[in-house]
């Protein structure tokens, strides 16, 4: 294990169990999100994400979630993903542990081969969990969205005493619509299962405060920690991987180089053809950006 660090922000290079049993004080964090392997056959650089069965991964998934579950604060939120696959098993562990709030759904366009003899999946389900339901931190305001019934269409809504137009803006409901990082992409990143900036910064924006402890154990990209760098939070990553380390120290601690190698960006073909051949340049900002 190593740890790299600034006055705000930690990466620990190492196996997220040991480094979370090892490294990470209790009742320390104030937010964790968790975008583990998912057991599904994936190559994330030297490690391939898979395990003999199914009890062998809940069985491993239990004791990194017992350790984050140690690591929050008594006011703390955990937000945590899986497959569509294991998380009824990740569901019914936390939920003897923590308070479940919400139940989310991450849809996305689909992409890449289609299911042919079975419902493909569109989705990526997230548990939205705290420690204590009377006492933990929720900005309503910091993520309002537009509403898009009754206020777009200026309806009065009589249910009070004094009528008033519909609300312009509400607090999202449990299904977010984010597209996925393609390739041409400004954040994209060389990883095979890289989450959205837009999706860190409303779940970084919701469960934290500036100054806050933002904790990531399967760092990957180092999203996480970079949203929670441009919000000032403070934040934790742990990787294990080398090539995913070298994103983290350029995206998060401002690094140039790492053991005489030049960290930089991923350097995209930003060249696109027009209907008659020709080749523009491609703003991905208008294609692809997110607003929120």
């Amino acid at each position: 294990m190593k740890k790299y660090e600034d006055a705000n922000h930690t990466i620990h290079h190492g196996d997220a169990l040991e480094v979370l049993q090892s490294e990470i004080e209790s009742n320390s964090v104030d937010l964790v999100f968790v975008d583990p392997p998912y057991n599904i056959g994936k190559k994330f650089s030297k490690f391939k994400d898979s395990w003999s069965s199914n009890a062998e991964y809940v069985n491993w998934a239990y004791k990194w979630i017992d350790e984050c579950i140690r690591v929050l604060k008594p006011t703390g939120t955990l937000y945590l993903m899986t497959s569509t696959q294991a998380m009824p098993y990740f569901d019914i562990y936390v939920r003897d542990k923590l308070e479940v709030l919400s139940r989310i759904v991450w849809s996305y366009d689909s992409s890449g081969v289609q299911a042919k003899k079975y419902y493909g999946s569109k989705y990526e389900p997230i548990l939205h969990c705290v420690k204590n339901p009377k006492s933990y931190c929720f900005n309503a305001d910091d993520i309002l969205v537009e509403a898009k019934t009754g206020a777009k269409r200026k309806l009065i809504d009589y249910r009070g005493d004094t009528p008033k137009l519909y609300n312009t803006k509400k607090v999202p409901g449990n299904v977010w619509e984010f597209p996925r990082v393609r390739y041409r992409m400004h954040e994209y990143e060389e990883h095979p299962s890289q989450k959205p900036e837009a999706l860190l910064d409303r779940i970084i924006r919701a469960s934290s405060n500036k100054g806050d402890v933002v904790l990531d154990p399967f760092s990957g990209t180092f999203t996480t920690a970079a949203v929670a760098k441009i919000l000032e939070r403070k934040s934790i990553s742990i990787e294990s991987q080398d090539e995913y380390l070298k994103i983290g120290l350029r995206r998060v601690l401002g690094m140039g180089e790492h053991l005489g190698e030049k960290l930089e960006a991923v350097k995209k073909n930003t060249k696109v053809k027009n209907g008659r051949g020709a080749k523009n340049d491609d703003k991905t900002e208008d294609l692809f950006s997110v607003n929120y």
